[in-house]
């Protein structure tokens, strides 16, 4: 039998005001260049630029997760299509050097891709680099990596839906809510809580 969570509207809505509040305080009117990583985060980044104070200047990202060989090893590697914002060659070096920069994405899980991503944007030397998301999710992280700013943190085997995010058939990202569904039969679990699980049969 499925359970499903909800987090409406309008507590999304108040949470975000209130992250925009406090990037407007540590800015301090300073104009803030603002990553958005496309498909996920387009809808919450579009209510959060509107609840910052001050100059905005947005630049956006594609990722594509592409398996490579590389000196017969193969391997996964993450791309990213706007090189403006994410290349630090000659041409593009001074785009966010000196700047405040904010990433800003959906949901953190892993945080593997967020943190490549973070790394080629610290190449141009900004003045700041902070990270804003939706969707924390702390158990599953696999490298040293927090968001300075943070909607909500929710459990790992939650599957999100819903303010921009599709669900696994694709639709669903037109919903004004936020919903999460997970198996009380323990599907979708993560390795960790199966392994504690098979441990106290």
């Amino acid at each position: 039998m499925a359970k499903v969570t909800t987090v409406s509207a309008a507590r999304i809505g108040n949470r975000v005001k209130a992250l925009g509040r406090q990037i407007s305080k540590d800015v301090r009117g300073r104009r803030l260049d603002i990553v958005v990583t496309m498909d996920r985060a387009f809808m919450f980044a579009a209510d959060l630029i509107r609840s910052i104070d001050g100059p905005v200047v947005l630049h956006f990202v594609r990722e594509d997760v592409r398996d490579v060989e590389l000196a017969g090893q193969k391997r996964r590697e993450v791309f990213f299509a706007n090189r403006s914002a994410t290349n630090a060659e000659k041409d593009h070096h001074s785009e966010l050097k000196g700047r405040d920069v904010l990433l800003v994405d959906c949901v953190l899980d892993s945080g593997v891709t967020q943190d490549f991503l973070l790394r080629r944007l610290g190449e141009n030397k900004p003045r700041s680099l902070r990270m804003a998301v939706l969707l924390d999710k702390t158990s599953r992280r696999r490298v040293a990596l927090e968001p300075d700013y943070f909607g909500f943190r929710t459990a790992s085997n939650l599957m999100w839906s819903g303010y921009g995010l599709a669900a696994a058939n694709g639709t669903g990202r037109n919903s004004k809510n936020l919903v999460a569904g997970f198996s009380s039969n323990g599907a979708g679990r993560s390795k960790a809580v199966k392994k504690r699980a098979k441990k106290s049969r």
